[in-house]
């Protein structure tokens, strides 16, 4: 008869738990084979355990599922609805964009009668991207009209994650300022705009309206610094050689 060979895995050599002939004496401790394996009497004592605080903060817990709940099925209704705002934002704003792009600017602003315009697409629909985009157009359209502090309050309550047109935004809210007589102000938005997401196309134009709103503020040593950026930044813009100039012009008003 052929015989097993010894593994050092028989049951005479696995640990053994010991029972106590005591019922009521604590049993030893468990050491299983495979170090991962629970401990019974510990797991059901842990069950207990967990049972027992579920049972007594039952009403903490329910609540705090609840608030989960409303915020989980408010996020979701709030998406919804931004979405149909959208929807109805950008349907309402039709004929006003296309009286802007016909340059039937006051329609454009206040609507036809029937249909409504620029304004109260963006105070109706100011959550929404449409209404947002409204207030990008009522901004310029406002900014043509000479209506220079509406201009500025609508393209300030623009923002985009497009570099262009939010740039874009900032040059003409400095273009407001500055058709108030407020050249700092107006420098500042200049810088913001040639700053944004700085590019070699458009922030050169940028800086040159900078610096020429810095001269008329007086302001000769931050005229020169925003030339000499288009120099060194952007040396090969056609902006560069009407730096140059300017940027002596400045130096000379500079020393006087």
């Amino acid at each position: 008869m052929s015989k097993i060979p010894f593994t050092g895995k028989s049951q005479q050599n696995r640990p053994q738990r010991v029972v106590s002939t005591d019922p009521l004496a604590p049993a030893q401790a468990y050491n299983p084979e495979h170090p991962l394996m629970e401990d019974p009497d510990a797991l059901a004592m842990r069950l207990v355990e967990s049972e027992d605080f579920v049972r007594r903060n039952k009403n903490v817990l329910l609540g705090l599922l609840a608030v989960v709940v409303l915020a989980v099925a408010g996020g979701f209704g709030y998406y919804l609805w931004r979405n149909s705002q959208n929807e109805k934002g950008q349907a309402a704003m039709f004929q006003a964009v296309s009286y802007w792009e016909a340059d039937s600017l006051q329609k454009s602003l206040k609507g036809d009668g029937r249909n409504l315009g620029l304004e109260r697409v963006a105070s109706e629909y100011g959550g929404s991207d449409a209404g947002n985009l409204a207030s990008f157009y009522a901004g310029v359209a406002a900014l043509k009209q000479g209506q220079y502090k509406a201009a500025i309050d609508y393209l300030e309550d623009f923002s985009a994650d497009d570099y262009l047109v939010q740039a874009r935004a900032y040059s003409l809210i400095g273009d407001a300022h500055l058709e108030l007589n407020q050249p700092k102000e107006a420098a500042d938005y200049y810088n913001k705009a040639a700053n944004y997401n700085a590019n070699e196309y458009f922030s050169p134009a940028y800086l040159l309206k900078e610096g020429t709103a810095r001269e008329v503020a007086k302001d000769y040593a931050g005229a020169i610094t925003a030339y000499e950026k288009i120099l060194t930044a952007y040396p090969a813009a056609a902006e560069a050689n009407e730096a140059k100039q300017y940027k002596s012009r400045a130096e000379g008003l500079n020393n006087k």
